[in-house]
């Protein structure tokens, strides 16, 4: 078994469309989706929409809709709420359409730990995660994807919120909404389950305090059982008050750590190289390049490099989230979950991980949302 611990949030998307029927198109579109990704909502993942007046475009992808699930849940928190919040109402008082909000399961973490599920490995997500309706979702689509969820913590504070913007390339920049949410009030468990090979940790989990700690913990525990732990910090700047507080406890974490994955940009914000933090302690370092592929450096000096997939994009949420999934996925196909075995593989077999991440990663960019795709999407690991 896999496990996968950090945050599960909402991610609030824009929705190009913008007519009515555009909107309706869209929705119709989209009916075949994972009813568990669609907050168990109908067609287009409206929350609570379904074929009659609730199904009305943006019901429920208001993120001030539910009391309970807005952390800033007054109409100057809800983003493009009230006249004060409209960036552009002209002379003559003409109020400029702003994209509707959708709301779509997500958190890096949680993206993990679905892709997990689709492509077939038994896995489990350890998390705490609000008890409103926001969060029931959360739990229906990692039920759906066949994630154990025995290991989730409840609360009754309301479910983080991250409002996506998405560039011209389909690169997405992230609001949070992450006072006093039920996430940040992780408690580690007082044992790792039994069975499991390997854990993935990372993003805004291992930034926001208290849960932070707890995650930490999780991860030397694991670490000192001999368990496999894969890092993917993948920063949200926003989110840390002190740069170099964090730079300097995430080298902490090197140690405990048999598979680290960043991003380039991550890489720069972070500082070092992959030898540097090679020597600290993973066994491998996975780096991506966006379109341009991955590379992995691992600990005898070598480098192993793939191109990425040419694919139309529409938007890149969830694309690191799937390499992160791929890359154990393969891993343990290979019976390669322990630093030993990481660091043993030969170039042969980095090639054939690294193409089958590069191939993922380019399935969940061609469709809208953090959608990674199903083991049939992709062969062979």
């Amino acid at each position: 078994m896999i496990v996968v611990a950090g945050e599960a949030l909402i991610d609030l998307v824009p929705q190009t469309p913008t007519s009515r029927d555009e909107r309706h198109a869209a929705r119709v579109d989209d009916a075949g989706a994972d009813a568990g990704r669609n907050l168990g909502a109908g067609p287009g993942g409206n929350l609570g929409a379904g074929p009659g007046a609730g199904a009305d475009p943006g019901a429920g992808a208001d993120p001030g809709a539910s009391a309970g699930a807005n952390p800033g849940a007054s109409a100057g928190a809800n983003p493009g709420a009230g006249a004060g919040a409209n960036p552009g109402a002209g002379a003559e008082g003409r109020v400029p359409a702003l994209p509707a909000l959708a709301p779509r399961l997500g958190g890096g973490p949680y993206n993990t730990a679905i892709a997990l599920g689709r492509l077939g490995s038994p896995t489990a997500f350890c998390s705490r995660v609000s008890s409103d309706a926001f969060g029931d979702a959360l739990l229906a689509g990692l039920r759906a994807a066949g994630v154990d969820v025995r290991y989730v913590q409840r609360g009754d504070e309301p479910t983080t919120l991250a409002v996506a913007s998405i560039g011209a390339d389909g690169s997405a920049g992230y609001s949070f909404y992450v006072d006093g949410t039920a996430d940040r009030l992780f408690s580690a468990p007082s044992r790792l389950p039994d069975g499991v090979r390997a854990m993935s940790f990372g993003t805004c989990s291992l930034a926001l305090e208290p849960g932070a700690t707890a995650y930490e913990e999780l991860m030397r525990d694991a670490a000192e059982r001999g368990v496999c732990t894969a890092l993917d910090p993948n920063i949200r700047s926003g989110l840390i008050p002190d740069a170099d507080a964090y730079r300097a406890r995430f080298k902490s974490w090197l140690p405990s750590v048999t598979l680290l994955k960043v991003s380039e940009e991550d890489a720069r914000w972070l500082g070092g190289t992959p030898q540097e933090w090679l020597a600290a302690g993973p066994a491998a370092v996975v780096v991506t390049r966006g379109g341009d592929g991955l590379s992995v450096f691992t600990r005898d000096g070598g480098e192993v490099s793939v191109p990425g997939v040419a694919v139309d994009v529409v938007d890149t949420i969830g694309a690191g989230d799937t390499v992160n999934a791929a890359l154990l996925h393969a891993l343990d196909a290979r019976d390669a979950l322990s630093a030993d075995a990481v660091a043993g593989l030969g170039a042969d077999d980095w090639q054939a991980v690294l193409r089958f991440a590069a191939r993922a990663a380019a399935i969940t960019c061609s469709r809208a949302g953090a959608e990674p795709p199903y083991a049939r999407e992709l062969g062979e690991a």
